[in-house]
């Protein structure tokens, strides 16, 4: 049985974009370390 992670629980980062709080997708897990944006469009804004 997986482990089950509550969304209070996951990690946040704040976007460097927008200085808005967001959490911890499934598509980051390799790259967690490494985003700094929490859409493309903050990232495209810079």
């Amino acid at each position: 049985m997986p482990k089950q992670i509550k969304k209070q629980d996951l990690p946040v980062k704040v976007c460097i974009g927008c200085n808005r709080p967001f959490s911890w997708r499934k598509k980051w897990e390799k790259v967690w370390e490494a985003v700094k944006y929490c859409s493309k469009k903050c990232s495209s804004k810079r």
